[in-house]
């Protein structure tokens, strides 16, 4: 079975990864690999127009990464994860949506300075 879509980290993702635990670790690539293949709320959610997010939670803690779609090439469909972070609360923080939207953005705006 092929994969939905595929999924590229940005360094900040990235970085918050490198930075867990292994178990952790593992607990979320998994997630976002079995995203790839269902399609389920729990662990793949729109929060609004652009922005998406990995959704884990493991030892009663919740880690959120944020996406956004992409088409390269009209072909694939790929989503960059633009950061994570460790939640707080049930509601996810206005501010990291925001983050995440401006990464988008200047993701964006780098790719098409360099076409």
């Amino acid at each position: 079975m092929k994969p939905s879509f595929e999924i590229n980290l940005l360094p900040e993702a990235a970085d918050f990864l490198d930075n867990l635990d292994s178990r952790t670790k593992e607990k979320i690539y998994y997630n976002m690999k079995k995203s790839q293949f269902i399609n389920d709320n729990d662990i793949f959610k729109k929060l609004n127009d652009f922005i998406w997010e990995f959704r884990t939670l493991y030892n009663n803690k919740a880690y959120r990464l944020f996406a956004f779609w992409e088409k390269i090439e009209g072909k694939e469909t790929l989503v960059v994860a633009t950061h994570g972070i460790l939640k707080k609360t049930q509601k996810t923080p206005p501010k990291e949506i925001r983050k995440a939207e401006e990464i988008r953005k200047q993701y964006l705006d780098h790719k098409s300075k360099k076409k």
